[in-house]
């Protein structure tokens, strides 16, 4: 069966995520992700594209991203894949496919979706836990965007810079945006637009979307559509 093509607009934001394959550990240590985060930089740089906010957890990663054109998160993931895996493999003697298939992502409404899934990424270590508090985990966005250390990978979507004019506003704003935490139903709704591939937002969003790609962007329901009936039964 083919592969969907992906939803992808210059310019508004997409959520991405990649697992490993069977769930595989994809860092092994902190040398990995000091690899990974530097190839992911030199990925970004070369494809025009803007990271917002990230997480490397054991077997998978996160990724809140912006790119100029068309094509360019392709690109920029097939570049850093090229590029970690083999070095990957190499250094802990292993062989094979490390990402369990190709990533998953959907665009992202530039408006309180964005700011969840912000707080979705960057909580993700607290949900698994590991840490207690977000900024307890080392190798995350948070630090930057809560003000506590420069992150030179990470760009504050104009989205988020609204939440205050001063940094020092803006990082209580946001730590206060972090402590009330992600519903279930915010969490699943993530969950189900990457798994699709769909448009996160509101209806108004996912029109704007459509017109523009000519796609369906809703998520699908699940199941068999109901069988229509023959006016004659």
């Amino acid at each position: 069966m083919p592969r969907g093509l992906r939803l992808d607009l210059p310019h508004i934001p997409q959520h991405v995520t990649q697992r490993g394959v069977n769930r595989g550990a994809v860092f092994v240590d902190d040398d990995d992700r000091q690899h990974y985060l530097m190839l992911l930089a030199e990925s970004a740089r070369d494809n025009d594209m803007t990271l917002h906010a990230y997480v490397l957890m054991g077997n998978h990663v996160h990724l809140l991203v912006s790119t100029a054109r068309p094509g360019a998160l392709s690109d920029a993931m097939r570049q850093l894949g090229q590029n970690y895996v083999p070095a990957f493999n190499r250094r802990h003697r292993r062989t094979g496919t490390l990402w369990e298939g190709r990533f998953k992502s959907c665009l992202v409404s530039t408006d309180q979706y964005l700011l969840t899934v912000y707080r979705y990424i960057e909580l993700n270590p607290v949900r698994a836990a590991m840490v207690q508090a977000p900024e307890d985990h080392l190798w995350s966005s948070v630090h930057a965007n809560l003000g506590l250390r420069n992150d030179p990978l990470v760009t504050p979507h104009d989205t988020f810079l609204a939440m205050a004019t001063d940094p020092q506003e803006r990082a209580m704003a946001y730590r206060s945006w972090l402590r009330a935490g992600v519903n279930d139903d915010e969490i699943s709704s993530i969950r189900l637009h990457l798994k699709q591939g769909r448009a996160l937002g509101d209806r108004r969003f996912q029109a704007m979307v459509e017109k523009t790609l000519g796609r369906p962007v809703a998520i699908k329901p699940h199941g068999r559509p109901p069988r229509l009936r023959n006016k004659e039964e």
